[in-house]
């Protein structure tokens, strides 16, 4: 089970202009959206360490994406 609350995916699909929306899509979608935020987590990271930072910015982000 994805840790993304299931609401504000649901959101997201209704923003995108669904007008229906199963607790299995939204489920999904949680599940694939933490797993490329946890990759883009990552090389953001990986990117910060190589700047020599601790701390990850918005920039290491944009540069992962």
């Amino acid at each position: 089970m994805a840790e993304l609350p299931i609401a504000p995916v649901k959101r997201l699909l209704k923003n995108a202009g669904a007008s229906r929306i199963s607790d299995s899509a939204a489920e999904e979608l949680a599940r694939v959206l933490e797993e490329y935020g946890e990759e883009v987590a990552a090389d953001a990271t990986k990117l910060a360490k190589h700047a020599g930072r601790k701390t990850v910015k918005a920039e290491d982000i944009k540069l992962a994406i």
